[in-house]
C-alpha cells in the first residue's frame, strides 16, 4: 500500500520535534516507536514516554492512502538523516513492514499496531491558560533552568517550579545549594496557579521554542501542563510535590553592594577554575579595598589568582564558593552588568541585575 511521496526534509523535521523524548530502551517496545498517521494531506507524527506526549502536524501534497502505524523512531530518523537533503522519499506499508525507498536506497522497517500505541489525554478544560511569546518564555527558562537539581531524592527539586499570578508568570528553580528566580509579565489576570514542570519537560521546551515572537498557548490544569507552538503540541504530566518557599531562601537586606562587569568577572572565573579541586569546585573571593580578589588551589598545591578592581572601599567578606553555580548564572545573563549584594564569608549572596527586579540569583557559600 502506497503511504506517501514527499522530500526528506519534509519527513525529517517533524520526526525530529517528537522523537527527542523516546527513551533508547523502554520496558515497553512500543514505546521506543513514534506513531504516523496519514489523513489525507495531513501528516501527524506522536511520540510519548507516558510522562510527556509530543505531537506534530504538517500538510502537503502526499498523495498515496490513509494509514497509521508505530515504527521505531531512532531508525526511521537515523536513516533519513543520511539520506541526501532534498531527496523524494516514498513510504509504502506492506503486512506489518514499512519500505522507505530514495533514489536507489530501500529501508524495510518492522512496524506495531498503532492500536497498541499510548496517548496522554489532554489536559481538562478550566484550568489557567495564557499567551507568551516563543522568544519570552525560552529567555525565562533559560535565566533559571540550570539551577534545577540532577538527581536528588527531594523529586520536586527536579523540576521547575512555574507559578502564574494575576499578570505575572514566575520560574523557580533549586537543587538546595543555589536559586534562580525568574518573573515577566503576561497580559492575562489569572488567579494563582503553582505546577512543578519535570526537567525533562523543561529541556524540551528549550530545545524546540523560537527566537521569535511567535505565540506559545498554555494551559495548566488537573496533573498536567499543555504547551501549543506553531504545528506542534507538547502536554506534560507534572511532579507532585511541596516546592520550598522560595521567598524565604531570597536575602531581604544584605548591607554590602559590588557592581562587577559581567564578562570580565565570568573570564577571570573560568580561568580560576582551571586549578579548583575538581571535587569541589571551590573559589575563595575576597572583596575590599576596591578589589576584588579571586583564588584556587587543588590537592597538588596548584594556585591561581585574578584581581579585579571595583568600587568598593571598605572592608568587604572572604567567602568561598563552587565555581560552577558562578559560572552558570553569568553564562546565562546576558546584562553587562550584575549587582552582588553579601554579608558575610557565612551568608548566602545574593546576584541581581541593574535597575530589574525580575531576576534574582541566591548561592551559598561554601568552606574553603
Amino acid at each position: 500500500m502506497h503511504l506517501l511521496t514527499t522530500t526528506r526534509d519534509a519527513l525529517l523535521a517533524p520526526l525530529q520535534s517528537v522523537s527527542g523524548i523516546v527513551e533508547k530502551r523502554h520496558t515497553l517496545p512500543i514505546l521506543s516507536n513514534v506513531l504516523i498517521e496519514k489523513r489525507g494531506e495531513q501528516l501527524t507524527m506522536l511520540a510519548t514516554d507516558i510522562e510527556i506526549q509530543i505531537r506534530t502536524t504538517t500538510a502537503g501534497d502526499l498523495g498515496g492512502e490513509d494509514a497509521n502505524l508505530t515504527v521505531s523512531a531512532r531508525k526511521l530518523q537515523d536513516i533519513l538523516r543520511a539520506l541526501p537533503e532534498g531527496a523524494d522519499v516514498n513510504l509504502t506499508l506492506d503486512d506489518k513492514r514499512l519500505t522507505v525507498k530514495a533514489g536507489k536506497s530501500r529501508f524495510a522497517l518492522q512496524t506495531l499496531p498503532a492500536a497498541d500505541y499510548p496517548r496522554m489525554n489532554p489536559p481538562e478544560e478550566g484550568g489557567a491558560r495564557f499567551s507568551v511569546s516563543q522568544k519570552a518564555f525560552k529567555r525565562q527558562l533559560a535565566q533559571v533552568s540550570y539551577a534545577m537539581a540532577q538527581q536528588d531524592i527531594r523529586y520536586y527539586l527536579n523540576g521547575l517550579l512555574l507559578i502564574v499570578d494575576g499578570n505575572e508568570l514566575r520560574m523557580v528553580a533549586t537543587d538546595g545549594h543555589r536559586l534562580a528566580f525568574a518573573a515577566s509579565p503576561i497580559e492575562s489576570s489569572l488567579p494563582r496557579t503553582e505546577v512543578i514542570l519535570p526537567r525533562k519537560t523543561v529541556t524540551e521546551l528549550a530545545r524546540q521554542l523560537a527566537d521569535t515572537d511567535d505565540v506559545l498557548e498554555i494551559m495548566l490544569a488537573g496533573n498536567q501542563a499543555q504547551f501549543r507552538f506553531g504545528p506542534t503540541e507538547l502536554v506534560s504530566k507534572l511532579i507532585d510535590g511541596k516546592f520550598p518557599d522560595y521567598e524565604r531562601v531570597i536575602p531581604q537586606n544584605h548591607p554590602k553592594l559590588v557592581v562587577l562587569e559581567r564578562a570580565s568577572l565570568l573570564a577571570a572565573l573560568q580561568r580560576v577554575a582551571i586549578l579548583t579541586n575538581e571535587k569541589f569546585r571551590g573559589v575563595r573571593l575576597v572583596i575590599g579595598d576596591n578589589l576584588l580578589r579571586i583564588s584556587s588551589s587543588n590537592t597538588e598545591q596548584e594556585e591561581a589568582v585574578e584581581e579585579l578592581e571595583i568600587d568598593f572601599p571598605g572592608p568587604g567578606a572572604d567567602i568561598g564558593f563552587n565555581v560552577s553555580y558562578l559560572l552558570d548564572v553569568l553564562g546565562n545573563v546576558s546584562a553587562d552588568t550584575i549587582e552582588w549584594r553579601f554579608n558575610d564569608g557565612n551568608s548566602s549572596a545574593l546576584l541581581t541585575l541593574p535597575g530589574d527586579d525580575s531576576f534574582k540569583y541566591v548561592v551559598m557559600p561554601m568552606r574553603i
